[in-house]
This record gives C-alpha cells, structure tokens and sequence, in this order.
C-alpha cells in the first residue's frame, strides 16, 4: 500500500516557525511568520515526524516493533503471524491467514488516506514472483540497468564472481583508478546481495579497498558484473510449508561443500 501525502500526516513536538510564503504575505504583518502545528514537505523534521506518528499507532493497536530493524512491525496471533515494512510512504505486509491482511488493509485506510497496489511483485529493486508452491526473489531487472549504467552490458560472461587464484591486496604500486566510479560500484553490487549470497564475499572483499582503489581491484569488481551477467536469474527460493536449514561456512571449500553459484542453480532449476 502507499500513503497519501505522507509527510502531511505527521506531528510536530517542537517549536518550528516558518516564513509567509510568496504570494501569500499578510498585507498588515508582513514581517510575521508561522508557526506549525503539522509537518510539511521539504521540513527536514517530517520524516521523522511521520515514522512516529505511524510507529505510535501500530504498536497502540498490538504491533511489537522490530529490535534490529525498527521499520519492521509484526503482531502475533494464536497460530498466526502479520508482518508488515515501512519504506518512507510505501509499506508491504503479510500474513500466514490472509483475513489478517485484509483487516489490516481496513485499519490503515480508516487512519490515513491509503492507495492499494495489489500483490507485491516489485519493490525497492527486488521482483518478487509468488506462486502456489513458495516465492521467489531475484534482481534481474536491476543487474541489467546496473550493467548498462557502468557500460558492461556486452561485457565477456564469467561463470564464477571470482577466480580462486585471485589474491587482493593493497596494490600500493599499481595504476590509481576513479575512486568515485569504483564506490558506486561497490555500492551497486552490496546492494545485489541481498538476494544473492553467492557474491557476497567477493563484493565484500573488494569493498575493503573503496579509500584507494587500484586498477587490479576495478578487474575483480568487473568479474562480478560479468559473473551477474551470465547469471542474472538467480535468487532467493523461499518454498511454501516446507522446512530446511541453513549452513553457512567461513571457507566456501570447507567439508568439499559445493559452489554457491551451483547450489542456486540446482534451487532454481529445481
């Protein structure tokens, strides 16, 4: 759902005063000014004053905000769960039952001035495909704006993010690169991750050299672009009503494990 003139529904506790607008002056005080009573757009206190005001509502109607991720409210039921984001005025939520949804719909349009977007497919750069049997989470719309954006859009694939050969370190005598061009790809590519784990050290590694970039570390953030060319529909498999676990290793060998690339393959073709 998304909320209408969002910043226009918040509360402002302190004293701010603003100018007469122009065109709007008071002929007999020009020289007065206003004092707010509720946020406007362009107040550098309105988002501020929204998220609290929205914040406060649902934990009075029996929300517990998130610890770690305080834009997440859940609230829970005797078997059920409803969780529900908040993007700014944007806001996606679900439910195990979807009665609790569709009550949840009615209690925030008898709040705020809301607009219904329908089922969740595309949000914040993810697409999100549900289907009968679990959803599926990928970004292949945004590797490709990414690639053309840094002109590797007919870049050679690669079919891993980097070779096991590859050795990064500060390079303190190679050619310096744009530093500038070098963090927006890093940038880029962490933002990738959250739905691709499989790229995830590589980036990371990478990462570690964004004060002073070389020429050997731009080779190996291209790698990633062309490995996320050769494979931009990988994602995340979060099937329905089923269990599974998670392993995670601090060496991706370890116990003859195989690739990341490879797991996701076998979960997607599957």
């Amino acid at each position: 759902m998304d909320v209408k003139i969002e910043f226009l529904n918040g509360f402002i506790n302190e004293e701010v005063y603003v100018e007469q607008p122009p065109g709007f002056e008071d002929s007999k005080f020009p020289n007065h000014v206003f004092k707010l009573t509720k946020a406007l757009y362009g107040l550098k206190q309105a988002p501020r004053a929204w998220y609290e005001r929205l914040s406060n509502f649902l934990i009075e109607k029996g929300f517990e905000k998130g610890k770690v991720d305080t834009t997440l409210f859940i609230k829970r039921y005797k078997n059920d769960i409803l969780v529900v984001q908040i993007y700014v005025d944007d806001i996606i939520f679900g439910s195990t039952n979807e009665c609790h949804c569709k009550e949840f719909s009615k209690l925030m349009q008898g709040e705020f001035e809301m607009s219904m977007m329908g089922e969740l497919s595309f949000f914040l750069g993810l697409q999100i495909k549900q289907r009968k049997d679990g959803t599926f989470i990928n970004q292949a719309k945004y590797i490709k704006d990414m690639l053309k954006k840094f002109g590797l859009e007919n870049a050679k694939p690669q079919a891993t993010p980097m070779s096991s050969s590859t050795k990064l370190d500060k390079d303190e005598g190679g050619n310096c690169v744009d530093s500038k061009l070098y963090c927006s790809m890093i940038g880029s590519l962490l933002y990738f991750t959250a739905s691709r784990p499989d790229i995830l050290f590589s980036v990371c590694l990478c990462a570690r050299f964004q004060a002073s970039p070389r020429e050997s570390h731009l080779i190996a953030v291209k790698r990633i672009f062309r490995y996320l060319r050769d494979t931009p529909c990988l994602g995340l498999w979060y099937p329905r009503d089923s269990t599974f676990n998670l392993y995670a290793y601090s060496d991706a060998d370890y116990g003859g494990v195989k690739s990341i690339g490879r797991v996701l393959r076998e979960l997607v073709n599957s």
